[in-house]
């Protein structure tokens, strides 16, 4: 009988993740009103990243766990594939990165309306970065581990882009509406309606040389970041035996 508590503790990581981190946007007005916007940065940081290493961690620790459902991982193309859509991904996940100094708060932490750039292909970025993430992992790992994860992780983003337009709408009204006029959440939806040009000019930015460097740095390292979680694992196993 397969173990599957793994996945079961996966999802209650995942729970827990989206309620500190869909949470925390929802009290960020408030709590900038009582507190000032850097120090619910601070917080917010404090609390939401070690939940996602946990997370991060976990899944490294478990990515095998379950039924194996299938196995690509032998097809010719496979692994140019699986790098190619998760270099991309990282290209969507990330667009904050356009403000590093307001992470840590080192500059006031804004809620802006962006039209420029990536969000010219999607409103939602994260979401579309999040969902090419689990689509080419799952293809790579193929456990019911993996399903279990992408399930999770997948609904979160799709209840935030749900939740994010309900901000953005409360706080900035008709500019939001403006912004949703011509704008998609389906990738280039709005490039090909006519709703929206595309200027590859925006996409040169430091911000998205950051990304690459990080992507080829996740390439080099993935090797060693494979055996360590599987040296914790095992470490972990032998604790329980002993």
């Amino acid at each position: 009988m397969t173990d599957h508590r793994s996945s079961l503790m996966m999802l209650v990581l995942l729970l827990l993740f989206a309620l500190i981190h869909s949470g925390g946007a929802a009290l960020r007005s408030r709590a900038e009103e009582r507190i000032g916007a850097r120090a619910w940065r601070l917080i917010f940081a404090a609390v939401s990243i070690p939940s996602a290493v946990v997370v991060i961690g976990w899944f490294l620790a478990h990515r095998y766990d379950g039924i194996r459902l299938w196995n690509l991982q032998g097809v010719p193309g496979m692994v140019p594939l699986v790098w190619i859509g998760t270099a991309v991904s990282f290209l969507f996940l990330y667009p904050a990165t356009y403000n590093l100094l307001e992470i840590p708060a080192v500059l006031k932490p804004q809620v802006r309306l962006y039209a420029t750039g990536i969000i010219r292909i999607s409103r939602h970025p994260q979401a579309v970065g999040q969902i090419l993430w689990c689509v080419t992992h799952a293809l790579w790992i193929g456990s019911s581990f993996m399903l279990v994860t992408c399930v999770g992780l997948i609904g979160h983003h799709l209840f935030a882009v749900w939740h994010g337009d309900r901000r953005l709408r409360a706080r900035f009204g008709e500019a939001f509406e403006d912004l949703k006029a011509s704008t998609s959440v389906v990738p280039f939806l709005a490039v090909l309606e006519g709703r929206q040009p595309l200027a590859w000019s925006e996409f040169l930015r430091p911000a998205q040389l950051g990304i690459v460097i990080a992507v080829g740095v996740f390439w080099w390292a993935h090797r060693f970041i494979s055996t360590a979680a599987a040296s914790v694992r095992n470490s972990a196993l032998e604790s329980l035996l002993s």
